[in-house]
Parts: structure tokens; sequence; C-alpha cells
């Protein structure tokens, strides 16, 4: 294994913001509590789909009420956009659903109570993940290949090519790569488990969020480890924002961002650190489409936007609910947003007036 360099960063001086009752999105978007957990939400055309505890899929599009549709018989674990007009969700009950933007649900497959964890779509591919196994079809197959790993599955994504697949698990990422029609394996390793998983938008490099308070990234060309740690708790999300890019986390009381320009991305540079917020911790965080801005949601339901700058404290744009939030989506076209919490609050919303 590659010796790789370590970033660390220092939380603890950020302007604070004041707590609005209400915000400007709040006052003209749709609110409403559904009483089970939003576990997920992706982007669909100028829509979002969110999954939910209960196993519900809510349908979320500009100009009409939401749409509520039953799909699962457990919790939804996780969700991936398909198309334009539908997306897949895995669940605690073993099915792997596809879920039209018109409330059609059609059963992919079925894999016995086994959970389905992750899920991935590029192109003509689909991936999820049930234990150790990661189940990859293509738009000609009619049942899935299966690519067996050591321990169970943390996350899967595909590269933009659709000709990659990163599988997160014990031990490190294997990247999958398809070479005439076959899956070839190459491993990305480092101790610990991990989350989930993201190529950078460029393809250069490959980052993991680990159970341990900490994000892993490796440089692919050569498989140089970029750890960057120091975070007080568990990051459970990230996001790419910019044309830098930045790599956007939670899993402190504001939001890192670590730049991603340059031969070695990160290493040796620390992050710019934004939108402390009461020293309440950030859960979720979103990037702005086009924008080099990201939304930070935070464990008191409240969320705010800002940009990536050293002196940009952020705007309010969601006030506590007193549930943290749990799931973030900006439509395509950046119109609209979608903010959930564990309590099944959710503000449906245009973002410009």
């Amino acid at each position: 294994m590659q010796e790789g360099l370590t970033n660390s960063f220092d939380v603890s001086n950020s302007d604070q913001l004041v707590r609005e009752k209400q915000t400007e999105l709040e006052r003209r978007g749709i609110k409403h509590c559904f009483h089970a957990p939003v576990t997920c939400a992706t982007a669909i055309n100028e829509g979002v789909v969110a999954g939910f505890g209960d196993g519900n899929i809510g349908i979320f599009r500009p100009g009409l009420f939401p749409e509520i549709k039953k799909a699962h018989k457990g919790t939804i674990l996780c969700i991936a956009a398909d198309d334009d007009d539908f997306v897949l969700t895995g669940g605690d009950d073993g099915l792997l659903l596809k879920t039209s933007t018109d409330g059609y649900i059609e059963e992919i497959k079925n894999f016995n109570k086994k959970w389905i964890d992750c899920v991935a779509h590029k192109k003509d591919l689909i991936a999820c993940s049930s234990g150790k196994n990661v189940n990859v079809w293509n738009s000609d197959q009619k049942e899935p290949e299966v690519l067996v790993h050591r321990s169970t599955i943390g996350g899967l994504s595909f590269d933009k090519t659709s000709k990659r697949l990163a599988v997160a698990h014990y031990g490190g990422v294997t990247v999958w790569e398809l070479i005439k029609r076959k899956w070839k394996s190459s491993v990305f390793a480092w101790k610990g488990s991990h989350g989930a998983v993201s190529f950078s938008p460029n393809g250069k490099y490959l980052v993991t969020a680990m159970q341990e308070n900490a994000v892993h990234g490796w440089r692919i060309r050569d498989k140089t480890n970029m750890a960057m740690a120091g975070y007080p708790s568990k990051v459970k999300s990230f996001a790419w924002v910019g044309e830098t890019p930045f790599l956007v986390t939670s899993g402190a009381d504001e939001a890192i961002c670590w730049p991603f320009d340059g031969k070695c991305g990160p290493m040796e540079r620390s992050p710019v650190c934004l939108g402390k917020y009461n020293n309440i911790m950030v859960t979720q965080v979103h990037s702005l489409p086009r924008e080099n801005a990201v939304f930070a949601g935070y464990r008191d339901g409240s969320v705010l936007l800002a940009e990536i700058n050293e002196n940009n404290s952020g705007i309010l744009i969601r006030g506590s609910t007193g549930a943290q939030v749990t799931a973030l989506s900006v439509s395509s076209t950046g119109s609209h947003i979608f903010i959930g919490d564990d309590d099944g609050n959710i503000l449906w919303s245009p973002l410009w007036a």
C-alpha cells in the first residue's frame, strides 16, 4: 500500500448566522409532514423524487401538489435517477423497483428479502448491491452479472463514461472496468470501512466517506492516497461543487470544501470552511447547479445556501424543524429545491422568485 498524505482542518473560526423564524423559500414553497423519515432523494428532469422510511415514494414537480405512491414494503434505502422519466429504488424488502414520474411502478428484481443497500445508474447500465454482491445489468440482459466482494458493499458509483464502476467496501474500493464486455477489477486499498463513493467530475480522482470521521481519496492514475481528516463526526454526505471542483462534505459544524484542482488535489492545502451556524453539525450538502455554491443542511433541520469563498457566511433558506436534514436535492434545471428531514418534514420550493 502506498503511503498517502494527510490533511486536517480547524473548524473553530467562522462567523455565525442569525436565525430567522421563517424564510422567503418557506413562505412561497410547499411544506408538509409525512410522518416517516425522508431517507433519500434525487433530481429527475424538472422535479425531484424522494424515498421514505415507510416505503412510500414522493414525486415533486413544479406547479403540482406532491404525489405519494406506495412502492416498497419496508424502508427505502437508496435511490438513483434512471433517465429523464424514471428512478430506481432499493429497500430492506429486497426489491429493486423502477418508478416513472407519472407514478407507474415496475419490479426489476426481487432479491428475496436481501437488503438492497446501494443503487447506481449510468446510460444503459444498472448496478445494485446486496450484502457482498454487486449485480450489474445492461439494457440487453434479463439477469444481472454478479460481481462478488470479500465484505459488505458500502457504496456504488459509475463514472461519466459508464465504463468504470466503483464499489466501496471494507479495506478500500474495487474499480471494475468494462473491457470488451468483461469486467476487470483493480483495488484501491486503504484500511477501514468505506461508504459512499464517487469519481471526480474529471475522472482523475476517487473519494469515499468512511465509517471513521474522515474522507479518503485516491489519484486514480497512480493510486496515491489522500486522507482528509479532522472531522468531529462521521461524514454522511458529500458533493462535487463548481468548476474547481470542490469536494464539499458534512461532518462538522460547517461545510468543509476541499479543492481538487491541480495535480495533487487537496493535499498540503487547507479546505474552505463555510456556513457555521450556532455550532450545529452539518448532516447534508448539495451543489447548486452551474454555480460555485453549496446548500448545507443541519442537525436541527435548518438549511443555508453559501458561495464558496472565505468570506461568505451564507443565507438561511429554511429554519429549524427540530429534526436533522436527511435529504437535499435540486432539480436538474436549478429551479426548485427539495429538503427532507428525519421526522418526515419536507419543503418543496422554487429557488427564485
